[in-house]
């Protein structure tokens, strides 16, 4: 059964689908989730989407995506700190609903995706970065943090990394669905 679940997020044609619909089918997702919101878990959900949003910011100014391996800030601690803290915001979101169970169903589902997308990323990085990388893989958790790699600051930020990697935009996105959510709360409407 594992493995059918594991094909199935590894199936190349449905890959290619969702990643071509993924901004219409996440449009359809946060209008089902303000439509159908219980306001009592606005702030539980918030706090949790930023906490999910500060990783991200800190990843975002820490990565320099295809030149260098990222060491610094939160990856001096875990592999895919940037898979956490998507989950996290999405959770927040997926709180909005009230329902225990569409957050666990959300997770498992969360942790296929995660684990089959970082399989392949590893395999890619790999061939690009060599034997710094394999020496990474050995000495950093995958997806749970762990001690820092020694000589490797964690209070890491690089603004020009931040603005590189689009960081603004995603906290616009998040702050721009998170203001959708309250408009509704407050005032029932969107």
């Amino acid at each position: 059964m594992l493995d059918a679940i594991h094909r199935l997020f590894n199936h190349r044609t449905l890959r290619k689908v969702l990643v071509k619909s993924r901004v219409l089918l996440a449009l359809a997702v946060v209008a089902c989730i303000v439509w159908y919101m219980d306001p009592a878990w606005l702030l539980p959900g918030f706090l949790v989407s930023m906490l999910g949003e500060a990783i991200q910011l800190w990843c975002f100014a820490s990565l320099d995506k295809g030149r260098t391996l990222a060491c610094n800030g939160p990856y001096a601690m875990v592999r895919n700190p940037m898979y956490l803290g998507r989950y996290f915001i999405v959770t927040g979101a997926v709180m909005l609903l009230g329902r225990w169970w569409l957050i666990a169903l959300f997770t498992v589902v969360y942790y296929f995706y995660m684990v089959n997308r970082v399989k392949r990323e590893e395999e890619y990085l790999r061939g690009a970065l060599g034997s710094p990388y394999e020496r990474y893989l050995l000495t950093v958790n995958r997806f749970l943090p762990g001690a820092p790699l020694p000589g490797n600051p964690v209070a890491y930020w690089d603004w020009k990394l931040l603005s590189q990697n689009h960081g603004t935009a995603n906290l616009v996105g998040t702050l721009a669905f998170w203001g959708a959510v309250y408009f509704r709360a407050r005032y029932g409407a969107v």
